[in-house]
């Protein structure tokens, strides 16, 4: 089909257009190959400058596939990126987001609300899942409608050496909660609620050398903890007033880390954290959402029949449904349907069995652990500083996104939320979290977790097959990302941290044996690399919210105020007071830097062989070490025990990042054009590092300072953290300051880079366009988004 349309141009529009047939010309004569020539600008260029008339001749040829020459357009800039929204991606790439993201447009999709019933309403001991009919069973609780108590031990069976068992985690002298595995005071105590997990239920021996930490005896209990001796170290029996008041002793091993609860001695019962803080649609309970009757999913987003439609989410509104004109929908409706407008890609979630995420959440031991936020006595909230805390921000991101549908035969994309980090801590938490089978590898531990997902969509779902799992979507968040994802789920696009292609670093990189991979059987893993850049994706770690550091805008901070040349600070190695002993710890790439430009003294007093008072290399703690990356130029980015934080900590504060990992991708590298706002050094020329820095011209630093300051937007989950901040705001009715700050941010984050990757992936990788074209959906793209571009 070949059209053509009639010129409808203002004098003003023709002027305009013949200037930049000039300017062009002058350009391409002084600078060749550098921009396109005049004859690199289409007709339809030009014509689009005017703008059609609304009269058109159309003449029908043969229909052939049209080739669309989106470089023409947005053509790449000298170090060969095209800026989309504020980055620079690699040519391609923003090509097709220039031309075809920007004008992308809602479509009609038929969303599906349950209604099926659970049995016996899951005995008030689980969730409903009422797309299924399907009961989600609470911590300790089992069946078809949760009607079964397990009994889950705090200890191993006993011996007459270790009355309590070997260690665990969960190891218990006192009383144990066993629909949780988790160690109480218990009955004949005054306070039998107060936590008395781990050594705070067992003697303490006292080493014999005072540098050497205290030793806990686990074969004997600690019965002070019960006593009501002021002069004792107690804990069961102690008033927290008198505490407070150091009227008593009390066991400083003894602490309150069960979530829940605050105060030195969880006297203060505050609110729990859980997925989205169950979307006000339900209770948190430890970690797992006791949805509110009409709605389920893991967070408690997806309604019900039973739901009022005046309380759905927004990724669910406008909806047009078939209900009476009072919006309450009749409960004896198996499923309606509701019709919503929403942007491709779409993303289906699936309402895993809780044993994937909210059971490892409701029994986690440590507050701390799995996820990215806490609550004080005030309920407001307590931001950590946990490495793995993406993995929270991202599920809570895609659970809320207007990209989600309920309809999985309109999905272009498949997310399966198995939390890995949680996997990973609990490892050791309780007896039936059981690594008898797995030598001690949670490495192999997590594998069985992600195969026995793979199996339950497999079973359940129709999806899977459909594509042999290639529009799924995995999070591997721990150090080595998805090196030991079972073979089965390889297809799929693995989300990581840590971008090992191995075509250098073909083995388990770690200094901790039991992350390490090696030694799980190729038929259980398979013989796949840790990473594949052309499906996978590295996003960004987690990255505790700072409000201070967003105030004094060190993103943006002038070149003239960076006085430090290169900049690293952060454990480097055996050579050095409290650094890691082993000598494989970061592929030895730390301790190499450090051997040729340390600035801090060595065990043996020595400095780096080309130390100078430009560059700082060191493992001493910094005062304040967003402010040292901010007056800083070049920022080392380096691995650790696999991925470190380094590279969003330069990217945040506006230093250039300085990469020293050879086959290892960064965030975004398969995307985005490095080479405007990073530096690569291979691990080879590490003594050369400052040298080659150096080599770099005014024009050049200032470039990729610009370029950082203008992406830095896209290093963090600002999303995730105003969704908290609406919650807090509507409990409140006042924002925290970090979420004043937040809200100031406007441009693209983490979580909007994934949805405008998937959305180039889903028309440019050659399955997905063979079902682009097949289909028979509506994609809300014009059709030369669809074809083949050249």
């Amino acid at each position: 089909m070949f059209s053509h349309q009639k010129w409808k141009c203002s004098w003003s529009q023709i002027a305009t257009v013949a200037s930049v047939i000039v300017l062009v010309s002058l350009v391409h004569l002084f600078l060749g190959p550098v921009v396109p020539s005049f004859d690199t600008i289409s007709v339809r260029q030009a014509q689009n400058l005017c703008g059609p008339s609304n009269e058109s001749i159309t003449q029908v040829t043969k229909e052939e596939p049209v080739v669309v020459a989106f470089d023409r357009r947005f053509p790449a800039d000298l170090h060969g990126a095209v800026v989309y929204r504020n980055a620079s991606w690699k040519a391609e790439i923003g090509q097709w987001l220039s031309s075809c993201d920007a004008v992308a447009k809602e479509v009609d999709i038929i969303e599906p609300i349950g209604g099926r019933k659970c049995i016996n309403d899951c005995s008030g001991q689980g969730v409903c899942n009422h797309e299924f009919g399907i009961c989600r069973c609470f911590h300790g609780f089992n069946g078809e409608d949760c009607s079964q108590k397990l009994r889950l031990d705090c200890n191993y069976e006993k011996t007459p050496e270790m009355p309590y068992g070997k260690w665990v985690v969960s190891i218990c002298s006192r009383h144990c909660d066993t629909t949780t595995a988790k160690c109480y005071c218990g009955e004949g105590t005054k306070y039998p609620n107060r936590p008395a997990p781990e050594s705070c239920g067992f003697q303490i021996n006292s080493p014999a050398n005072p540098d050497e930490p205290k030793m806990t005896d686990w074969s004997k209990a600690d019965l002070d903890i019960i006593t009501t001796n002021s002069s004792k170290q107690g804990w069961c029996n102690v008033d927290p007033e008198d505490a407070y008041a150091s009227k008593v002793k009390i066991k400083e091993e003894c602490d309150c880390k069960y979530d829940c609860l605050w105060g030195r001695f969880c006297e203060v019962p505050v609110q729990c954290t859980c997925v989205n803080q169950c979307s006000r649609h339900g209770k948190c309970r430890g970690g797992f959402c006791q949805c509110d009757k009409g709605w389920f999913g893991t967070d408690c987003s997806i309604p019900s029949t039973l739901s009022t439609v005046g309380e759905w989410p927004q990724w669910l509104r406008p909806a047009r449904l078939e209900v009476p004109s009072d919006k309450s929908v009749p409960g004896n409706l198996i499923n309606l349907s509701a019709v919503v407008k929403k942007k491709r890609p779409l993303i289906y979630i699936y309402d895993l069995p809780p044993d994937f995420n909210s059971l490892l959440l409701e029994g986690r031991h440590f507050k701390l652990e799995c996820v990215n936020r806490i609550y004080d006595d005030r309920n407001a909230t307590i931001w950590t500083d946990y490495l793995y805390g993406s993995q929270m921000a991202f599920y809570e991101n895609v659970l809320a996104t207007a990209h989600r549908t309920l309809n999985g035969d309109e999905a272009d994309f498949f997310f399966v939320p198995v939390l890995d980090s949680c996997i990973i801590n609990r490892a050791d938490d309780a007896p039936h979290i059981s690594m008898q089978n797995h030598t001690g590898l949670r490495s192999s531990l997590t594998l069985e977790f992600y195969k026995k997902a793979y199996e339950h969509i497999v079973e359940k779902y129709p999806y899977w097959n459909r594509s042999s799992g290639r529009d799924h979507i995995w999070f591997f968040s721990w150090d080595e990302g998805a090196c030991y994802a079972p073979k089965e789920i390889w297809n799929s696009m693995m989300l990581v941290h840590w971008g090992n292609t191995n075509t250098k670093h073909n083995h388990s990189t770690t200094a901790y044996w039991g992350d390490n991979w090696d030694e799980i059987s190729e038929e259980r893993r398979g013989d796949h690399p840790c990473f594949d850049p052309r499906k996978d994706l590295v996003i960004p770690a987690w990255k505790v919210p700072d409000p201070f550091s967003m105030r004094a805008n060190y993103w943006a901070r002038p070149r003239e105020k960076r006085k430090t040349f290169f900049y690293f600070n952060g454990n480097l190695g055996p050579a050095y007071e409290k650094g890691r002993p082993e000598d494989t710890y970061s592929m030895g790439i730390r301790q190499k830097l450090a051997e040729e430009f340390g600035s801090s003294p060595n065990k043996e007093g020595k400095l780096g062989k080309q130390h100078a008072e430009d560059v700082i290399v060191t493992p001493s703690r910094s005062d304040n070490y967003h402010k040292d990356i901010a007056k800083s130029i070049f920022c080392g980015v380096f691995p650790g025990d696999g991925w470190s934080g380094r590279m969003e900590d330069s990217i945040l504060q506006g230093c250039v990042p300085v990469i020293i990992q050879d086959g290892i991708y960064l965030p975004y590298e398969n995307l985005l054009n490095y080479e405007s706002f990073a530096v690569r050094v291979s691990e080879d020329d590490i003594p050369n590092l400052i040298n080659t820095l150096r080599g770099f011209n005014e024009t050049e630093i200032q470039f990729r300072l610009a370029n950082v300051k203008k992406l830095w937007q896209r290093f963090l989950f600002r999303d995730s953290i105003l969704l908290e901040a609406e919650r807090q705001k509507a409990s409140f009715g006042h924002e925290e300051d970090w979420a004043v700050q937040f809200s100031k941010l406007k441009h693209d984050d983490i979580f909007a880079t994934f949805i405008q990757t998937l959305h180039f992936k889903l028309h440019n990788d050659p399955w997905r366009r063979e079902q682009v074209v097949n289909r028979t959906k509506d994609y809300g793209l014009p059709q030369e988004c669809l074809l083949k571009t050249s």
